[in-house]
């Protein structure tokens, strides 16, 4: 599968793509920074040990069967607006949360509702949105010898996108389960706050959240 990652150079995108490059997947780092998102996908070729791709977002998306929008929330509109042509066909999984900094171990409901309601109401139904990974702390990702002992919780209106990135969300080592309707992206990116506060409390490194009898 070839995946983009939007905003890649951060802590969290540098997770994915080093455990989807380990998996097989052609992996391509995108940031508004051309040169920066190439020199992270040649550290990651260091410690991985499998090619990955950099360049600047547009470059990273134009041949992607998959897209991860992993860039901050002040961010979020405007970066999609600039590829919004370039998204059409493709499945965009947006792992983005609506934190409201200082404050981000309190939850904040943006204007519509969820960051990934958002980015559907933004690129239109050309683009097969999901939302997923919000609750992978980078510090298990990151760590490739680490089992992530959580379960990750995916949601979306369109069927075959949902099954697709559920596939990928176990190729990075953990259990991905379908959390239904988009709509739900409202209480998947609610708890990150959550589990930030948890973090802080009880002193994690990336506290998880795992689901029983299922």
């Amino acid at each position: 599968m070839n995946i983009a990652i939007v905003g890649g150079t951060g802590k969290e995108g540098r997770g994915m793509a080093m455990r989807w490059a380990k998996a097989g997947h052609a992996v391509f780092i995108g940031s508004r920074d051309g040169a920066r998102a190439r020199a992270a996908a040649d550290e990651l070729f260091e410690q991985v040990g499998r090619q990955l791709n950099g360049g600047d977002n547009h470059a990273a998306v134009a041949g992607a069967d998959v897209v991860i929008l992993s860039v901050p929330y002040s961010a979020h509109a405007e970066t999609l607006r600039g590829l919004k042509d370039a998204l059409v066909g493709k499945i965009v999984v947006d792992i983005t949360v609506p934190l409201k900094p200082p404050n981000v171990r309190r939850v904040n409901v943006p204007e519509g509702k969820a960051a990934a309601l958002e980015t559907q109401t933004i690129l239109g139904a050309g683009s097969r949105v999901v939302a997923a990974l919000h609750h992978v702390s980078s510090v298990h990702l990151s760590d490739l010898e680490h089992a992530i002992d959580c379960d990750v919780l995916a949601c979306s209106d369109d069927a075959d996108a949902l099954q697709i990135v559920i596939a990928l969300i176990e190729d990075l080592g953990t259990r991905a389960l379908d959390a239904g309707p988009l709509a739900n992206a409202v209480a998947l990116e609610s708890l990150t706050p959550v589990l930030l506060h948890l973090n802080r409390r009880y002193k994690s490194p990336g506290a998880g959240i795992r689901f029983t009898g299922l």
